[in-house]
């Protein structure tokens, strides 16, 4: 007999109790340092106050109505987003999968509201995640995501990211927009040159073709900017974003500049749930929080101090650490060991990280850490390393 619960996960025996700011209780009687956020999404902490009065008073007096009505908070959740990017609209759904199935619609739509149906592909890069549906596993084109769930949706290819001319080459009549994420967190921390998205945005613009960023990961504050597309110096025509949004709430935005959302007219995409009452009351505590004067300065400033910590270790420990990744607080550890032993070790030692590809372990703490706890981090990574080496 199998469980009732699916069993498509294999998580560790560990649950916790509660969680406050930087800190998970574990239902074992441990606190546990929390250097991964829930997959960098609880970026202003656990029980962050100003989220929860968000929740208990939306709570209390509407969550859900539908998109049939007006939602005032969407509206004004969509002015904040708008005023503080490129974007000229936004569309709200439940996950970043629903994003960026979004954003890949609107590629479609924009083409063929403008005469070129033929052209439907989108070029993505190997290594990358864009989420699980369908679509977004044929974007990322990984083997281990599609095995089990062939074909392959139509319409999507793959090249070696960094290599500007392996992209020109993929392009035909039928292309229609490149897919990347600013850096590819699943695929181990892999930072895109600045350069090469440079040279995308011009391709894009020489060849017609849109430019999607993924940003469910990196966006919200996590490289120290509110979106990591802000540090290249272009503009994509859409922009994905979910995770710390709504800091554990679910929430996802899809942001289009006008020339793409005017094609979106009623009836050709929503969602039951997308923006409602209660979403929209968080993610507009977490935008004002993010976007208030100081915080990214102060993300930038914290993480400067952990990255240079971290180079120590990686420094002190060369049969252990191959190198540190990673902009802002989106920080990952190429390891020489098994990445699973290092997890494991940390876990020892109080400490909460996360898997990524490329044998990383991932570092992806809240945006409020503190000095004092990034020092704790540090004394159980060299901990972790001490038994390893």
């Amino acid at each position: 007999m199998i469980p009732a619960l699916l069993s498509n996960y294999a998580p560790a025996n560990l649950s916790f109790e509660k969680g406050e700011g930087a800190y998970l209780f574990g239902n074992d009687g441990r606190r546990y340092l929390d250097f991964f956020a829930g997959i960098a999404v609880t970026s202003l902490g656990h029980a962050n106050p100003a989220i929860v009065e968000a929740i208990t008073d939306q709570a209390s007096k509407l969550m859900h109505i539908s998109n049939l009505f007006r939602i005032p908070g969407q509206e004004e959740l969509a002015e904040k987003l708008v005023n503080a990017t490129f974007a000229d609209a936004v569309y709200f759904c439940n996950s970043g999968a629903e994003a960026n199935e979004c954003g890949l619609k609107m590629i479609r739509k924009y083409f063929s509201d403008n005469g070129q149906s033929e052209r439907y592909k989108v070029i993505g890069f190997e290594n990358s995640f864009h989420g699980r549906t369908l679509a977004t596993i044929a974007a990322a084109g990984q083997e281990k995501l599609l095995e089990g769930f062939g074909p392959a949706m139509d319409g999507f290819s793959q090249v070696a990211v960094g290599d500007i001319e392996l992209v020109k080459a993929a392009i035909t009549p039928e292309t229609a927009g490149i897919i990347i994420e600013p850096i590819l967190g699943e695929g181990g921390i892999q930072v895109v040159e600045l350069e090469f998205l440079r040279a995308l945005r011009a391709l894009c613009d020489e060849e017609g073709l849109l430019l999607m960023f993924d940003e469910i990961q990196t966006g919200m504050g996590r490289t120290g900017k509110l979106f990591a597309y802000e540090h290249s110096g272009i503009i994509p025509d859409i922009m994905t974003s979910a995770k710390a949004l709504g800091n554990g709430f679910p929430i996802g935005a899809c942001l289009a500049v006008e020339k793409v959302a005017k094609c979106m007219i009623p009836g050709t995409h929503g969602s039951t749930y997308g923006g409602n009452p209660l979403g929209t009351s968080v993610a507009n505590v977490v935008v004002d929080t993010m976007t208030a004067d100081g915080f990214m300065d102060r993300v930038a400033q914290i993480s400067g101090h952990l990255k240079q910590a971290l180079h120590g270790v990686v420094d002190r420990y060369p049969t252990v650490l191959e190198e540190l990744r990673g902009v802002g607080l989106h920080l990952g550890l190429k390891c020489k060991v098994e990445n699973s032993a290092l997890l494991d070790a940390l876990r020892k030692h109080g400490t909460l990280a996360v898997k990524g590809g490329d044998n990383v372990v991932r570092l992806l703490p809240p945006l409020i850490i503190e000095e004092e706890q990034i020092r704790e981090f540090i004394a159980a990574l060299e901990a972790a390393c001490e038994e390893l080496a």
